[in-house]
């Protein structure tokens, strides 16, 4: 069975992104990056919001054949051009798209269903408003959150349409230089 993870960044008030969905307070580093790598070798599905999609679609697949790119850049290109890609959304259609699932309508059921499938794990990067649904049914097993040491004061909640308690584990945390810190959970088991 896949676990379903949760990546995101937050603000010390916990919001995901600004009010118009930006993200230019996150902090991230050849550290993080380096670290975020351990993370992607044991995913095997990436699952994405639309908008969190289109903006990876625009860079990731030819990030790695730049003429500047960076290690970051060739090794996560190469593992985005791999690794199948889940699209929650309404609005996109399947057809043309490469090594890629659109799931529409029935997101417990599918998720579920890929989940209950043999593989690696599930990981949600980014996404906040996909996550929001993925957390009004409760089919996330386990939060990586990088909390960066900045206050936004308002934007897109990081948790919300959580409909019954969850209880978490903390199983590791860890501190990068630039003061975020990656505080990684698990859902309690009954």
């Amino acid at each position: 069975m896949r676990n379903l993870i949760f990546f995101m960044h937050s603000s010390l008030d916990g919001f995901a992104a600004g009010l118009k969905g930006e993200m230019n307070w996150t902090h991230v580093d050849e550290e993080m990056f380096d670290f975020v790598a351990t993370l992607t070798n044991n995913v095997d599905i990436a699952l994405y919001g639309r908008v969190t999609y289109e903006m990876m679609q625009s860079y990731w697949p030819t990030a790695g054949e730049q003429p500047n790119a960076s290690k970051h850049d060739k090794e996560h290109s190469v593992w985005y051009k791999n690794v199948s890609k889940i699209v929650l959304s309404t609005t996109i259609s399947q057809e043309g798209l490469e090594n890629t699932t659109v799931i529409s309508d029935q997101l417990e059921d599918n998720i579920n269903n890929i989940k209950n499938q043999d593989g690696k794990n599930i990981l949600i990067f980014g996404s906040p408003r996909a996550s929001h649904s993925l957390l009004s049914y409760n089919l996330i097993d386990e939060f990586w959150l990088f909390v960066n040491p900045v206050l936004l004061g308002e934007g897109i909640p990081l948790f919300k349409n959580i409909n019954e308690l969850t209880k978490l584990k903390l199983i590791e945390t860890k501190t990068f230089a630039s003061g975020v810190i990656a505080l990684h959970y698990e859902k309690k088991r009954n």
